[in-house]
């Protein structure tokens, strides 16, 4: 048995405790061998459980799936609305968005290849997880938007389409091409081309004013100032 996960094999949790550590057994096989390949012997095995305590839990190899897609679905929407709200600076919040979604790729876990690499999708709920997933990161980003341009909100969710986009195709050629420059770096030059994008928008009428920022028909370059 091995890996960060591994147990003691009998030893009593508590069922939320016991949740976790299937799910962590869960992600290193689904991980290293996709959907098709797992077997929940294997999953049993590196929880150090019997099959009839894994399927208590999971009564299938499908709801273990999609509860282990689902908490991690939910980490990337949650990350992604956490660095949006971190500051009032659009320039930095920019900035702290790709560098959630950096960090999620890079995470040890490689948790990112359940989310954007599943062999899995032709699974109704599995693209539900995952369209949900977009639409949850996407809608943080264009309530942002909306509120600091004034767009109508098909047009704000169009550009935050385009800036999670950057963000997630980015992010895993970064790592397929095996992180050939620090993440710090890589974040931060795509955060610089997607400011120099969705920068030159014009703030809404009296968003800029109210905080002693450019007026609306001034570029829509947050507190921070040029670029």
């Amino acid at each position: 048995m091995s890996g960060p996960e591994a147990r003691v094999r009998g030893a009593r949790l508590p069922r939320s405790a016991r949740r976790t550590q299937l799910l962590g057994a869960a992600r290193e096989v689904f991980v290293a061998q996709g959907y098709h390949a797992a077997a929940m012997d294997e999953i049993a095995e590196r929880a150090g459980v019997s099959k009839p305590v894994l399927y208590q839990h999971f009564p299938s190899k499908r709801d273990l799936y999609l509860a282990l897609l689902e908490q991690h679905t939910d980490e990337l929407v949650a990350a992604t609305r956490e660095a949006l709200a971190s500051t009032s600076d659009n320039k930095q919040r920019v900035a702290a968005t790709m560098a959630a979604f950096f960090a999620f790729i890079d995470s040890e876990s490689e948790s990112f290849r359940l989310v954007f690499e599943s062999d899995f999708t032709s699974d109704p709920e599995v693209r539900e997880v995952l369209d949900r997933m977009q639409r949850g990161c996407a809608e943080a980003i264009a309530e942002v938007i909306a509120e600091d341009t004034g767009l109508p909100a098909a047009e704000a969710e169009l550009l935050a389409i385009g800036l999670a986009g950057i963000a997630h195709v980015t992010a895993r050629y970064w790592t397929q091409a095996g992180r050939p420059i620090p993440r710090e770096t890589a974040a931060a030059l795509v955060a610089h081309l997607s400011w120099r994008g969705i920068g030159g928008f014009p703030k809404a009428e009296g968003r800029g004013e109210a905080r002693g920022e450019p007026r609306a028909d001034e570029r829509w370059q947050g507190r921070a100032g040029q670029a």
